[in-house]
């Protein structure tokens, strides 16, 4: 059994994690940490998890952490880069939820985290969990940084066009909407329900975070630079991202729904959906799954792309569980194989 500790256990994509974990066969988490709730059990601060855990939080300590595994970090930026490098040094493996091993260039990250990278020579090994990219240095990895949820969905929208050199590089447009959960459990005024039901808002338009990784990783499939007009939306639903990339065709008569089928065929958790249809956001819920629509728009001159993520699973938790089972030589799909919720 591979022993999982989890570092900031009471947010969202730290409870996502348990939940998953707790039916994968081949872990055991032993340690679950938060400072605020430590002696408090899991399953009293989450009452869903009742009957699949018995574990109490724990204040986080590096000493008990090293006996694990494995440890995913579901805290916020810069604490991760803090403890990975004693437990990397023990034989630790690392998953990190938030950016600190996210973007390369540690200038990049100080400008969009406004943190100075304390752990540059393991930024420097560590890989971008997104394994329909990375998935061969993955199995290798010592440490890994997970994805953020906007860029997960947006880089699976355009990762075909791009890899093919069927688009044009510049004048990409990724209009991105998310649920509430994607901002955290911590009480914010804009989270709140009176605040966010019936409404729509974008947010982030001068640059977001994720626009960093998103032209990390894009740049290197193209092999160049990659312009994308990133715009984030909040909408009133509690999971949930939707994607919707505009590209303009290099070559018009390129056959869009061949080139996602073959490039997508052996992915088993990236699902393109059959010529028109369109991916709705509630097909995903709770599932480590992305789904794919592509067209062309009346015009002919422009690809039109539907991506469709749970942000808290395939854009999160689900997803750094798919990385630890590459890591560890396992089925890649092992725990994360439930169907969608529906309705």
């Amino acid at each position: 059994m591979i022993k999982v500790g989890i570092v900031g256990g009471t947010g969202y994509t730290g409870a996502e994690l348990l939940r998953i974990l707790s039916q994968h066969s081949q872990v055991e988490v032993r340690i679950l940490t938060s400072r605020q709730e430590a002696g408090r059990r899991a399953d009293a601060l989450y009452p869903s998890l009742r009957g699949h855990t018995d574990l109490s939080y724990s204040v986080p300590d590096v000493a008990a952490l090293k006996a694990c595994d494995a440890v995913f970090f579901a805290t916020p930026h810069g604490t991760a880069m803090q403890m990975a490098p004693d437990l990397v040094a023990a034989g630790v493996k690392v998953i990190d939820l938030s950016a600190d091993f996210r973007l390369q260039d540690k200038a990049q990250f100080t400008r969009w985290y406004k943190l100075e990278h304390s752990a540059p020579d393991l930024l420097k090994e560590s890989v971008y969990g997104l394994p329909e990219i990375h998935r061969a240095r993955i199995r290798k990895a010592r440490v890994i940084g997970n994805p953020g949820c906007h860029a997960t969905a947006t880089q699976l929208a355009l990762l075909p066009l791009l890899a093919a050199g069927v688009i044009e590089t510049d004048g990409i447009i990724a209009d991105s909407k998310t649920g509430i959960s994607g901002a955290g459990r911590e009480l914010k005024l804009g989270s709140m329900y009176s605040e966010t039901a019936d409404m729509l808002k974008a947010y982030g338009v001068a640059g977001h975070r994720h626009q960093a990784e998103i032209d990390q990783e894009l740049g290197a499939v193209a092999g160049g630079p990659v312009s994308v007009t990133f715009v984030p939306h909040l909408t009133p639903m509690i999971r949930g991202i939707h994607v919707t990339a505009y590209a303009r065709l290099k070559d018009r008569a390129a056959d869009l729904q061949a080139l996602f089928e073959a490039r997508y065929h052996d992915e088993p958790f990236v699902d393109v959906m059959p010529a028109g249809e369109h991916p709705e956001t509630r097909s995903v819920r709770g599932a480590n799954v992305c789904r794919i629509a592509v067209h062309k728009a009346p015009d002919g001159k422009t690809a039109v792309v539907l991506s469709v993520i749970d942000n808290l699973v395939k854009g999160a938790s689900g997803q750094a569980v798919q990385c630890m089972n590459l890591m560890f030589g396992l089925e890649e799909t092992l725990g994360l194989q439930a169907p969608p919720l529906m309705p």
